[in-house]
């Protein structure tokens, strides 16, 4: 396996699984994918963070050698691939579980976990990932992201990527998916990589409210008429108490993009909270399923321009 808890496999296992399992397509064609570490086999959502902080002696896989190490200032350009259903469940070399639909990374030799600024060089998209796991051990690849993560950066159906890897800082063991996602909303603003983490440890947390009256704003969705017309939203419910809103925020914007949208309801405000936008029919099937699993009978999927035509 390329995780460093599944070393016990065999060498010749390894060196065929390591050879071409980076991307999606070649892990789907390694017999090997998948069966080198445990499987997480608790039932609903696959938990978030946890494991331990591991830096690790250096290694061989392949023939070549790896040294982990700190690097306050690694930046490096390089191609990109990920990984999805072959390693999804399974847990990742620093102890956390990997999933698929989860803003995480696999890196080689920087500290475990640690979180990453991922440029798209290609179009200029970018997001921060939290580094989890090992890999990739391909060629020159620098850096393995999920399949989320590789959606998000828009190379997804093209399987590699030319990217920037710029390093950030180490991620919080204990973060349940709202650090992560206050550390996105930080790279949304501008802030500055170095104040990065500081700014998130201190913005985590309330209610955060996209938008009051859509219908007076600047249209939301406008970015989704521009170049993605087959997206879905995932409407999980309304709810009159703010901290319910935010409660059901947190629990699913690790996984997906959620929107807590204040409105004007004939008792006062409501506040209505939604996943989205999310790129095709399955996954947002899979984000409604996750939702009604964590309490949310209700939730149900509306396309963009089922959307845009109500506001």
């Amino acid at each position: 396996m390329r995780r460093i808890a599944s070393l016990a496999v065999s060498l010749m296992a390894m060196g065929l699984l390591l050879a071409g399992c980076s991307s999606e397509k070649r892990a789907a064609l390694d017999p090997f994918a998948g069966k080198g570490s445990p499987h997480y086999k608790g039932s609903g959502p696959i938990p978030f963070g946890g494991g331990h902080y591991q830096l690790g002696k250096p290694y061989q896989v392949a023939g070549r050698w790896f040294t982990p190490k700190e690097q306050p200032n690694y930046d490096k350009k390089g191609t990109a691939s990920w990984y999805g259903e072959a390693f999804h469940r399974r847990m990742t070399s620093n102890g956390e579980w990997f999933d698929m639909n989860r803003l995480t990374a696999a890196h080689a030799t920087l500290p475990l976990p640690s979180y990453v600024k991922v440029s798209n060089l290609a179009n200029g998209r970018e997001v921060i990932v939290r580094v989890n796991d090992r890999g990739p051990f391909v060629g020159t690849r620098v850096i393995d992201l999920s399949k989320r993560a590789a959606t998000v950066l828009g190379y997804k159906s093209n399987g590699k990527a030319p990217v920037r890897v710029q390093y950030i800082g180490p991620a919080p063991l204990g973060d349940k998916g709202s650090h992560l996602i206050a550390m996105n909303r930080e790279l949304e603003r501008g802030t500055p990589l170095r104040r990065m983490i500081a700014a998130a440890n201190g913005k985590r947390g309330g209610v955060q409210v996209a938008a009051r009256n859509p219908s007076s704003q600047a249209n939301p969705l406008q970015h989704v008429a521009s170049g993605i017309d087959q997206s879905y939203f995932v409407q999980v419910g309304s709810f009159a108490d703010p901290a319910n809103a935010e409660k059901a925020r947190v629990e699913l914007a690790s996984a997906w993009p959620v929107q807590v949208i204040e409105l004007d309801g004939a008792a006062g405000a409501i506040y209505r909270v939604r996943l989205g936008p999310i790129d095709g029919r399955a996954d947002a099937d899979t984000a409604r399923e996750q939702a009604i699993f964590l309490g949310h009978p209700d939730a149900h999927i509306v396309t963009a321009h089922a959307m845009q035509a109500a506001l």
